[in-house]
């Protein structure tokens, strides 16, 4: 799948990150509300002309809702009508009720440009995969890594789930694989739903930008995703959502750690809707990253 991805001749390769966009719930003004999302997500896809569109978690509730399929289907349309590549993980209130990860990720591959991928079912949640990104001389030039970051953690810990450890090995193994490949760690970037614990950290770290709104939801459980990535390597950043009113970057031990601006208005939260916009570059071990508010305007 990751062979459909190829950096630009001009050596670029962007990526729009739309995250919790949240169809689906009834109430009064959520036709309107899913209808302003819709809107924004094609307005900022055509002027952006991403490579790739990240959907990071939270497309849809999935709680009290008629039909989360019916759901699911209308949160991904634009994307689907742009006929660019996309991928998608999971965030805490897709699957919560009425409908499985295994049924939406079937509706989601129904699109020839979807690229997500269920992952290897030896280990806990569904959407755990890698993509590459080629040069234009067709090696790799980066890889893309997707977690399922679950929902929430059983009674006796309470609060949000956590990457479990068998995901940490699976991320070292293809990582340590690209490594031998490539004769050194593969720039590479990853994508999940909710923040693991160094987030709080980040916010203290290095070259931070962007709104601290509201407490980091993050686990209570570190189970040693960001420590596997340090040691790996190649991580460069990380995006993930989750947290609607936190739309900061910033970096500790040379890793970026990020948040996606939330993009549903059928949902909580004071910042203007948006997305991230993520910008690679062939041969270079380092991003840019930006958002576009609802407005057109760039927060960099």
């Amino acid at each position: 799948m990751g062979d459909e991805l190829k950096f630009r001749p001009d050596g670029t390769f962007k990526i729009v990150q739309f995250t919790d966009l949240h169809f689906g719930e009834i109430h009064p003004g959520s036709q309107e509300a899913e209808e302003r999302t819709t809107e924004l997500m094609e307005r900022i896809i055509a002027a952006e002309k991403p490579d790739l569109v990240a959907l990071t978690g939270d497309l849809h509730w999935s709680i009290d809702v008629p039909d989360p399929k019916a759901a699911l289907r209308r949160a991904i349309a634009p994307v689907v009508r742009s006929g660019v590549a996309w991928a998608a993980v999971f965030g805490n209130h897709d699957a919560e009720e009425g409908v499985t990860k295994e049924e939406l990720l079937a509706i989601q591959q129904e699109d020839e440009r979807c690229l997500t991928a269920a992952g290897p079912d030896d280990i806990h949640g569904i959407g755990n995969y890698a993509l590459t990104v080629k040069k234009q001389d067709g090696t790799d030039g980066a890889a893309l890594y997707f977690f399922d970051s679950g929902d929430y953690a059983p009674t006796p810990i309470g609060g949000y789930a956590w990457i479990h450890p068998d995901q940490v090995r699976w991320y070292v193994e293809q990582s340590r694989g690209h490594a031998l490949r490539d004769e050194g760690p593969l720039p590479a970037i990853a994508f999940f739903h909710i923040p693991f614990p160094e987030y709080k950290e980040a916010w203290n770290g290095e070259q931070v930008t962007g709104v601290n709104g509201e407490s980091v939801c993050c686990p209570g459980i570190n189970s040693g995703l960001f420590g596997a990535m340090v040691q790996m390597g190649d991580v460069m950043g990380t995006f993930v959502g989750h947290d609607h009113d936190n739309d900061y970057c910033g970096t500790l031990h040379g890793i970026r750690l990020c948040y996606g601006r939330v993009t549903g208005y059928n949902t909580y939260g004071k910042l203007p809707r948006g997305a991230r916009v993520i910008e690679l570059r062939e041969g270079r071990r380092a991003f840019e990253t930006w958002i576009v508010q609802e407005d057109g305007s760039i927060v960099r």
